[in-house]
């Protein structure tokens, strides 16, 4: 059985950064791709940062040159390192996990997902 679990939101002002983690248990992490999602009130969940098993990655135009995302094979954990945050990064975001290594940009491509963690950025 495969598990996610999301760490590291919280509330933060504008200009400033968080570092969410997930850290997975089950299935084979090394060969999977992995992806953060977000999604706001009254919105649809979005593709913030995706990174292929191999370590490719791809970001949403709005988050380039703020966002990284990582993963450490070793620990089982995927991380979302966030900077210059802005009031419309508000939103709970999603870990993801896909049994496959590639790239993929909507939702129903993975098949696994963390519980969610609240990001609130104040202005």
């Amino acid at each position: 059985q495969v598990q996610l679990v999301e760490s590291g939101g919280g509330l933060v002002q504008a200009g400033g950064s968080l570092r969410l983690s997930c850290a997975v248990s089950g299935g084979t992490f090394s060969t999977s791709a992995m992806a953060w999602f977000r999604q706001a009130p009254g919105e649809q969940r979005e593709l913030v940062a995706a990174m292929t098993s191999g370590g490719s990655t791809n970001y949403a135009d709005s988050v380039k040159g703020r966002f990284t995302i990582s993963r450490d094979n070793a620990k089982n954990t995927v991380y979302l390192q966030m900077n210059s945050l802005k009031p419309e990064d508000t939103a709970i975001y999603y870990c993801a996990g896909s049994r496959y290594s590639g790239t993929y940009y909507y939702p129903g491509s993975y098949g696994y997902w963390g519980q969610g963690t609240q990001v609130t950025v104040s202005s």
